[in-house]
């Protein structure tokens, strides 16, 4: 018998499907995010969490046995080297729930981001939202 997972209504609803150790590293994880992207609304997309400023900027996920981060880091390659133990098969970052979370390296790598995006926006003639 299949089963399909609801859409949580927001990232809160998302993060209170979890046992109180896993909420704890996705609020962790959420407040860097939001640190290092203070302008981004946070949304769910593919029944994720989401910051968005003109595009998804990233998106994080807990699972079994690690939080997955998204999309893949490209751009800057120092970022690249230091996130490439946590790469999965295609690219996207998996932090093991048995060893420290790096929210440092989240941290940079949800900055680069937000650099990136803008930059996108301004090749695009947009605006950025306030």
């Amino acid at each position: 018998m299949a089963t399909t997972r609801s859409t949580p209504a927001n990232v809160e609803d998302y993060i209170a499907t979890f046992s109180p150790e896993i909420q704890a590293v996705l609020q962790q994880v959420r407040q860097v995010v939001r640190r290092a992207a203070p302008e981004a609304q946070e949304v769910i997309s593919y029944q994720m969490p989401a910051l968005k400023l003109n595009g998804v900027l990233v998106y994080f996920a807990a699972f079994k046995k690690h939080i997955g981060f998204y999309p893949p880091i490209k751009g800057d390659s120092r970022l690249e080297k230091a996130a490439s133990p946590y790469a999965g098969e295609k690219g996207n970052l998996r932090f093991p729930l048995d060893k420290p979370i790096p929210f440092d390296l989240i941290e940079r790598l949800t900055k680069l981001r937000v650099k990136q995006d803008l930059a996108k926006s301004v090749a695009n003639g947009k605006k950025r939202r306030a």
